[in-house]
């Protein structure tokens, strides 16, 4: 994929089968809302976030208990885990034992320093890192009264010293808060202390529609700026969201291969009363998705598909997408090619005849499994 964003050159780690920083690709985390205790939702729940675009979930162990069922999710687990924990060590080094592939804590709340060094111990012994997080209610209140980059970025790196005092360099760096200009300076003056993989994202960031923009304007900021291995969308409500959402920021940015890209107008006066452009768009992408989505990714290729609703933003605005629709009137839409026209055809019968469009040029008769030659 060609990219604009120059990433800053971080250490890699390797988190399950993932590996975040260095060359890898950006991962998409989440997190599941449901008590450790649920296995078999969980299990669902993590199921579907990793359908969804997740690559790594984390789960919050509150106590002892927590272990024995963490230890059935991992082992169904289709996609590695982070156990979140606090205060407790014996709890981080139960979670390593039950085989999670990531502890996120933050040392300074462990405890005294033999407790932190038999985490650092287990955790080296089984090669698995640890994510220092902290956020605007994990700041050092001894030493700071107010949230700000700067005691954002002292407090965590209070607690990357001890770890490396402790000769443990297998860390991942996550500084958050809800204000979005603080997160913004206290990552990027973290990216300038450190070379340790950077987890990005917006805390607290509330719920639907306000959510997805502030949390897009960070994160996309960052990504731009070349800061940012791994990003977690923090939004209330089904965890799906943070996938889907995190999955779309990185797709917009090119730091993600997308094999279907639709494009379409948000439509005027122009588009006629019996052209609903809403659900044309959303059939396109779900057809296109069903039936080409795994030719596409196999050859790694894009295919750009608009639908407008009318022929002034039709071929001549999007003449650079592969396909494309432009509603006409009296029932009527027009199916062009680069910018070509093909065809009018009913406009219940446009997302049928767009698919069967894309079939004759991407499926070769002559050619097995219908690749090319």
């Amino acid at each position: 994929m060609n990219s604009y964003i120059k990433r800053k050159k971080t250490r890699k780690v390797q988190v399950g089968n993932i590996s975040i920083g260095g060359d890898s690709p950006i991962v998409v985390q989440s997190m599941t809302n449901i008590p450790i205790e649920d296995v078999n939702r969980n299990i669902a729940q993590i199921e579907n976030l990793k359908k969804n675009g997740a690559e790594i979930v984390r789960l919050a162990i509150r106590n002892e208990k927590g272990i024995e069922p963490l230890s059935k999710i991992i082992k169904a687990s289709p996609i590695p885990l982070v156990a979140d924990i606090h205060f407790d060590y014996k709890l981080a080094i139960a979670a390593i034992d039950a085989g999670i592939s990531k502890i996120r804590i933050n040392p300074g709340n462990i405890g005294d320093e033999y407790k932190v060094k038999e985490v650092v111990k287990a955790a080296s012994v089984n090669n698995i890192p640890i994510r220092i997080g902290v956020n605007g209610g994990s700041i050092n209140r001894k030493k700071y009264s107010h949230v700000t980059p700067e005691s954002l970025v002292d407090s965590a790196m209070e607690n990357i010293k001890i770890l490396e005092d402790n000769n443990f360099n297998n860390i991942v760096v996550s500084i958050k808060c809800s204000d979005i200009f603080d997160t913004v300076e206290a990552n990027r003056m973290m990216s300038e202390m450190r070379d340790y993989p950077i987890h990005i994202g917006l805390t607290e960031a509330g719920y639907g529609l306000s959510c997805i923009v502030q949390s897009s304007i960070v994160i996309g900021h960052m990504l731009m700026s070349g800061i940012g291995d791994t990003i977690r969308v923090s939004m209330t409500g089904d965890p799906v969201n943070e996938a889907v959402t995190g999955t779309k920021i990185l797709e917009s940015l090119n730091l993600k291969f997308s094999p279907v890209r639709i494009i379409s107008c948000p439509t005027c006066g122009r588009t006629a009363d019996d052209i609903d452009l809403l659900s044309i768009a959303q059939e396109t992408e779900r057809e296109l998705t069903q039936n080409f989505g795994e030719i596409l990714i196999l050859r790694n290729e894009k295919l750009t598909v608009a639908v407008m609703g009318c022929e002034v933003n039709g071929p001549g605005e999007a003449a650079e997408a592969d396909f494309g629709l432009a509603g006409g009137q009296n029932g009527r839409i027009l199916l062009f090619a680069k910018g070509e026209r093909i065809k009018t055809v009913a406009v219940k019968d446009a997302v049928k005849e767009l698919i069967a469009a894309v079939r004759e040029k991407l499926i070769s008769p002559s050619t097995p499994g219908g690749g090319k030659e």
